[in-house]
């Protein structure tokens, strides 16, 4: 920071500390394990971000890649290791090429880091890949925060759903009896067992077990 305004990594680092604690508080109220929304694999293929540097943002570490050429690298490098073709094989120059609208000579030098992409290259490959404005560019701790705050709309969008659920179950007893004994987990296990001589067994106790609670006449 210099003469009283935040760096824009700065900035970003502050939005990163946001999204952490709103995403750690989200899956708390979930019951979603923090390994499961802090996979740091998961968060380096989506934002392009290298899996140690994620390790180190998560953690509250100073990291990132400053030159901007050499993120475009590693985003490039990144992409075509992990998106691939139908076939599972990598895009070659000449595809990237004739996808970016630009020559094989020109894809090569941006692969190699022979040439400094402009903001046409970047926009150019990010339509190729099919991945979002700044991909390529955006500092590190931006580009780890925007993943992140993909996953807090995942988040958000199942803790209303459960909320919904809960709502429903409030007015209807036999939903509140599907809620409160887990029938459904129970019925999604059934579907595991290997003879219908195991699922009629579990069967008949959901239907002891039902015939407890009757719907409201309407």
């Amino acid at each position: 920071m210099s003469d009283g305004f935040e760096s824009p990594d700065d900035a970003a680092t502050v939005v990163l500390t946001a999204v952490v604690a709103r995403v750690t508080a989200l899956s708390d109220r979930l019951g979603v394990p923090h390994a499961q929304v802090f996979d740091t694999g998961r968060l380096s293929v989506a934002s392009g971000v290298p899996e140690p540097v994620v390790k180190a943002l998560l953690s509250g570490r100073p990291a990132g890649e400053p030159d901007v050429q050499a993120r475009f690298l590693q985003r490039l490098d990144l992409l075509r290791r992990t998106r691939l073709k139908p076939n599972g094989r990598k895009y070659t120059q000449q595809e990237i090429a004739d996808g970016a609208g630009m020559s094989r000579q020109q894809a090569g030098a941006l692969i190699n880091g022979d040439r400094r992409p402009t903001m046409e290259h970047c926009d150019a490959i990010q339509r190729f890949f099919r991945v979002h404005a700044g991909f390529l560019t955006a500092e590190d701790p931006e580009a780890l925060a925007g993943a992140l705050q993909h996953t807090e709309q995942e988040l958000l969008h199942k803790l209303a759903d459960r909320d919904r659920a809960a709502a429903a179950a409030a007015h209807d007893p036999l939903e509140r009896l599907l809620q409160d004994h887990g029938v459904r987990g129970i019925a999604w296990r059934a579907a595991q067992l290997p003879t219908d001589q195991h699922r009629d067994k579990v069967a008949e106790w959901l239907d002891m077990l039902l015939e407890s609670v009757k719907r409201p006449e309407s």
